[in-house]
């Protein structure tokens, strides 16, 4: 096996190393030494953007937002299934991702950015979607840090809280959905959802699309 090439690093805001590496063709952004994901176990961060666009097939002049770009892949995904007058927010904390996505990971899914549809915000997702007018976004596909337990900024938490959850709740239209990605089956979290006025459907998700057990659970929460 070829040795794990680092590509570039960076300090979040609480000093933590953030590295981007390369081995053997496949990527991986790790955060004091442990992995948050790899380019070779993404089928969770796909069906993240499948479940969020996959009523606005044919939906004109829908919007919606990527909280989280990681990779890409969810990116990829939801600009895959959206019209050609879509608008996309992506909400990336960290500029460092952002341009590793446009230097790196242009062979991977960097391209992406360019797409005319793609609207870039180098800022904390929870303050876009507080900052959002009531009933913005037909769907918001979240995936910020390690979900409702928070890994790169203890900030972070903050979108999973009462007073988050509700932002979450006004900024969607009446029929929209709103679906986070968490690291793990989080029943306190599933009772926020619900009691911020959500009906809540936990849909477990894959590490890699052959893999026999599901690792990582979707919260997906639509407005009663």
């Amino acid at each position: 096996m070829k040795p794990r090439i680092t590509l570039a690093e960076a300090r979040t805001a609480e000093g933590r190393r953030l590295v981007l590496s390369e081995q053997d063709g496949a990527y991986a952004i790790s955060l004091n030494g442990q992995e948050l994901m790899h380019s070779r176990a993404h089928a969770s961060e796909l069906l993240l953007g499948e479940l969020g666009v996959e009523s606005l097939k044919t939906t004109q002049g829908a919007r919606v937002m990527v909280g989280g770009l990681g990779l890409g892949f969810t990116l990829v995904e939801v600009l895959a299934g959206l019209q050609p007058d879509a608008v996309v927010d992506v909400a990336e904390l960290l500029p460092e991702v952002v341009a590793w996505n446009r230097e790196f990971l242009r062979g991977l899914n960097g391209t992406a950015l360019d797409d005319a549809r793609v609207q870039l915000h180098i800022e904390d997702a929870a303050k876009l979607i507080q900052r959002a007018k009531p009933g913005t976004y037909d769907a918001l596909m979240l995936d910020i840090d390690n979900g409702p337990v928070a890994m790169v900024a203890s900030g972070n938490q903050n979108l999973y809280s009462k007073s988050g959850l509700l932002g979450v709740k006004r900024a969607l239209k009446s029929v929209g959905r709103a679906i986070f990605w968490s690291a793990s089956m989080d029943v306190p979290f599933e009772t926020r959802l619900k009691k911020a006025g959500f009906t809540v459907k936990a849909v477990p998700a894959k590490l890699h699309t052959n893999a026999k057990r599901a690792a990582y659970m979707l919260y997906v929460a639509e407005q009663e």
